[in-house]
């Protein structure tokens, strides 16, 4: 069941959360971004908020502040991990209308540029887990410019679910890090059962 879109004051203007609530008791609360031009309803966030909720976990979509203001061009990256964190106080502050007390364990995630946002503010955060759908390694066609520093600074579990054919690369398997690769582009939208059993493993082995 979701619940009509949140307003949370950022220090760049007013971020959107959307909240799923948990099938049965809530076993944790999940954070999502999206992607540098797309929004919340992408397929791959879809088919994750589904398979979360069904397992307990509470779902916040988060919209960036430059999407609710009605721009298509990314802010930087400053300002999206700022905004990502006014969102995470808000959310621990109980803001959303769950875990008010700020007990349950936080997992933070998103697709693409939600998911490097994820990444760099995971520790600030206190994520216990970090999804990354469709993780932009590099842009596509330049191999030099690596983002896998992100990816790799994150010391909490990580889920990469990545694309086959996508062109901004695949990262490898680390010790805290699993990568599931289906079918597909950056899109990730050939296969959502593959999304779906990809997260729902994962989730079972993370939360007790």
């Amino acid at each position: 069941m979701s619940t009509e879109p949140v307003g949370i004051d950022t220090p760049h203007g007013p971020a959107r959360v959307t909240l799923h609530r948990a099938t049965g008791r809530a076993r944790a609360l999940f954070l999502l971004g999206h992607g540098a031009g797309g929004g919340v309803g992408a397929p791959d966030l879809v088919v994750a908020t589904r398979t979360a909720t069904a397992r307990g976990v509470h779902v916040g979509l988060v919209e960036q502040p430059y999407r609710v203001a009605g721009r298509r061009a990314p802010a930087p990256a400053k300002q999206l991990d700022a905004a990502w964190l006014a969102v995470v106080a808000a959310a621990r502050a109980g803001e959303l209308g769950v875990d008010r007390r700020g007990r349950l364990p936080l997992l933070a995630g998103g697709r693409s540029s939600g998911a490097r946002v994820a990444c760099r503010t995971a520790g600030g955060a206190g994520a216990s887990g970090v999804l990354c759908l469709a993780f932009p390694v590099h842009p596509p066609g330049k191999p030099d410019k690596d983002r896998m520093p992100e990816l790799d600074g994150v010391e909490v579990p990580v889920l990469v679910v990545q694309g086959r054919r996508d062109p901004f690369g695949c990262p490898e398997p680390a010790a805290s890090r699993d990568v599931v690769v289906l079918d597909g582009d950056h899109s990730l939208k050939a296969d959502p059962d593959g999304v779906r059993d990809a997260i729902d493993t994962w989730l079972t082995h993370l939360l007790p």
